[in-house]
């Protein structure tokens, strides 16, 4: 009998292409989809709550041992990426000792935004906060982390003097992509069900064509979702990719071993991928 099988989903636009074809059409009764932010699907992922989902990959990186990567899906950058942001008020150089407020959204932006700091030698107050209301943000904070919908709706740089974006920084730092997310099966999962799990793999990829192929629907969805321009919204999904080459596992390597290096990371993290007939 087939198991029921739980899917993450990503609730921000950032996913919408990878998702198009589940969207309309493609999802089956035993796959059921679950919609959350970044942080959210992190925890169940590792709780067990959900099966298959798209993760920060900084948490890929603290939790390598338990899962295992899906073979050409992430979301990634090469340069800027729009919806990442650090909104400051002073240079990177001039936070030391300020304070740099974040979400728990993502951990990967914020791992990657501690190790950009650590780097330079510069040491701010982290805090987590309220970053997702411009007009909430507590006064004396003097730079925010924001990511997603948030970072692409939200006049940040009428607020403040500069505004990083963090895929920009990675691809000034190495000349090479940033992974954000990555889609991952918890390992015991794929042992006892591979068969499902590849099933799961290739729906994704049917998706994802879909999406591409659809893109001016999902460039349409994503400006009624966000209330915002028809060529803001095609910018950001021609600066977005969601597939996983060598290039970009590369990458994810090398900020995986970045982040050992300052001490983010207990362990180095192994690169593992889902593959049917070695988790048998």
């Amino acid at each position: 009998m087939k198991p029921k099988i739980s899917l993450g989903k990503i609730s921000y636009i950032n996913a919408s292409p990878v998702y198009y074809g589940l969207d309309n059409g493609l999802l089956p009764d035993w796959l059921t989809m679950v919609p959350d932010v970044p942080s959210a699907l992190n925890h169940q992922i590792i709780t067990g709550q959900i099966e298959i989902s798209p993760i920060s990959a900084a948490f890929y990186a603290m939790n390598h041992e338990k899962l295992l990567l899906l073979p050409d899906l992430s979301i990634s950058c090469h340069g800027n990426v729009l919806s990442v942001l650090c909104a400051s008020n002073y240079a990177l150089d001039d936070l030391d000792q300020k304070t740099v407020m974040f979400s728990q959204e993502s951990a990967s932006a914020a791992s990657f935004l501690k190790m950009i700091f650590s780097q330079r030698q510069v040491y701010p107050d982290f805090k987590v906060g309220p970053v997702g209301d411009i007009n909430l943000i507590p006064s004396g904070v003097d730079a925010v982390m924001v990511i997603g919908d948030t970072a692409l709706t939200q006049p940040w740089q009428e607020r403040y003097v500069h505004c990083f974006d963090l895929g920009g920084i990675w691809y000034e730092m190495t000349g090479l992509p940033f992974v954000f997310a990555v889609w991952v099966v918890r390992e015991a999962f794929a042992k006892r069900y591979p068969e499902q799990v590849g099933q799961v793999l290739d729906l994704l990829h049917a998706s994802k064509k879909q999406g591409y192929a659809h893109i001016e629907d999902v460039i349409f969805a994503g400006t009624q979702k966000l209330k915002l321009s028809h060529s803001l919204i095609k910018r950001y999904y021609d600066l977005l990719i969601c597939d996983l080459d060598p290039l970009k596992i590369k990458a994810m390597k090398i900020f995986f071993e970045s982040l050992y290096e300052q001490d983010i990371l207990d362990t180095p993290a192994k690169v593992r991928f889902f593959n049917p007939s070695s988790v048998k």
